[in-house]
């Protein structure tokens, strides 16, 4: 079956329906199968909600109205990045680099990225890390943290504890890179040292030094030279996390610098609150999934766009043409909670599922959310939603996966009108198994992967 070797790490899913619940109790259970051999050859991580009392990052207890509207914030900023209309970061480690750089677009982390646990330098430290799909450069915060540091979990990584450590100098290709990895060009400093500047939709920034240090991927293995940032200025909405792994499609992304020894590509299956679920990086069962292909787009070649091309409700096709589906650019994202459609296919949506459900009470508008109901998703008869992508692939999504409790007496449907990029995003997506298959450039999709 080939090389099966994943990275060893905790991830957790920050933003998700606000009614489930865990008890403490069970905590020890799951944290005891935390590593899991892989047909002997390999590794998987376990995955955590970080609400979930086993989550080993803790996360801001947010109203969910909130989470939605950093939601849509980061769906607002993908847009504006393939419109390339986000400004950069103010950071006084630009003002005294060497090199001056001009406005440019950059990502969104809102508050739907999952976490993950990465042992980086020699010796090894753990650390917690944002990973995300829309982003491409991978970035700790360091010490001495020269401008500034969000509080995180554990201590700042120290680079002159690490004798594997060394910094980037402005004449390397890596430096180079960094325009496409972080959609912002490379400054330098008076000692060469190449800098980097991560920007995010919401405000968010990470300034400091290219770097590179051996990475520990578990079993032993190591990716001696992984090219990531050392950030000295690091601000913004990152939870307790050291920093970020970007899973993105790009040269510097982790997935691409992993690609010589475990083949290019990954997998996820996103949990609920209520369950557990993994990433790994390395081959998969290819029987095990229906695939959709990668669609390339001049918009920007390191997001992960496929077409969809119908969703049905109650095994009926919305009444809308093939056309309206791809009027409009689709990513899939493991940020983003709430799924975003096409306007008209929306509509069509809403109108299905309401006439499914019209002999349930209606409910008010919760923030971005406008077809809602009086209970709770355990008391409403949802009727089957099916997603369909280029090539028969297949979201057949559970009632979980259609609709959500916003509040103890609402349910609303988890999709959302958008006028110029419709999302895949996590909330669709839990308990799915979900391949990237970037080396054959397909998405594939299947049930019951966080079993």
């Amino acid at each position: 079956m080939g090389l099966l070797l994943s990275l060893t790490f905790f991830l957790v899913l920050a933003a998700a329906a606000p009614s489930e619940d865990v008890s403490h109790g069970s905590c020890s259970s799951k944290l005891s199968g935390e590593l899991h051999l892989l047909d002997g050859s390999g590794l998987r991580l376990t995955l955590h909600h970080p609400r979930s009392p086993c989550s080993p990052a803790p996360f801001p207890d947010l109203p969910f109205s909130t989470i939605l509207s950093r939601d849509e914030a980061r769906a607002t900023y993908f847009a504006a990045r393939l419109t390339k209309t986000v400004p950069r970061a103010a950071s006084p480690l630009l003002e005294s680099a060497a090199v001056s750089v001009p406005l440019s677009t950059g990502n969104s982390i809102g508050v739907g990225n999952y976490v993950t646990r990465i042992v980086l330098g020699t010796p090894g430290k753990s650390y917690i890390v944002v990973a995300d799909t829309g982003s491409s450069l991978s970035w700790l915060q360091c010490s001495p943290c020269k401008v500034e540091c969000h509080p995180q979990e554990g201590p700042l990584f120290n680079p002159s504890a690490s004798a594997s450590y060394s910094s980037v100098p402005c004449s390397a290709s890596e430096c180079d890179s960094l325009a496409s990895a972080t959609l912002n060009p490379a400054a330098c400093t008076l000692s060469n040292v190449c800098v980097y500047e991560a920007t995010y939709g919401d405000g968010s920034f990470s300034v400091g030094y290219l770097s590179k240090d051996t990475l520990s991927l578990g079993s032993g293995r190591r990716l001696a030279d992984f090219v990531y940032g050392c950030g000295q200025d690091n601000e913004g909405l990152f939870g307790r996390s050291a920093g970020l792994i970007g899973l993105a499609r790009d040269r510097l992304s982790l997935p691409s610098q992993l690609a010589p020894t475990l083949g290019y590509g990954f997998s996820y299956c996103l949990p609920t609150l209520a369950s557990t679920g993994y990433l790994s990086f390395g081959s998969n069962n290819p029987g095990q999934f229906s695939y959709t292909p990668m669609v390339s787009s001049s918009l920007d070649d390191s997001l992960y766009f496929i077409r969809l091309t119908g969703i049905t409700v109650g095994g009926r096709g919305l009444p809308v043409s093939a056309s309206t589906y791809t009027s409009t650019p689709t990513i899939i994202d493991s940020g983003t909670v709430i799924t975003r459609l096409p306007v008209d296919v929306y509509d069509a949506l809403s109108s299905a599922v309401a006439a499914a459900l019209r002999g349930s009470k209606r409910a008010p508008a919760y923030s971005i959310l406008d077809t809602c109901f009086r209970g709770s998703l355990s008391r409403l008869a949802v009727p089957a939603v099916d997603m369909v992508f280029q090539g028969g692939a297949t979201l057949r999504l559970a009632a979980r996966n259609v609709m959500i409790d916003v509040d103890g007496s609402t349910t609303c449907l988890a999709f959302a009108p958008s006028g110029s990029v419709a999302i895949i995003g996590n909330k669709q997506q839990q308990s799915f198994s979900v391949v990237y298959d970037v080396g054959r450039s397909r998405i594939g999709f299947a049930a019951g992967g966080c079993g």
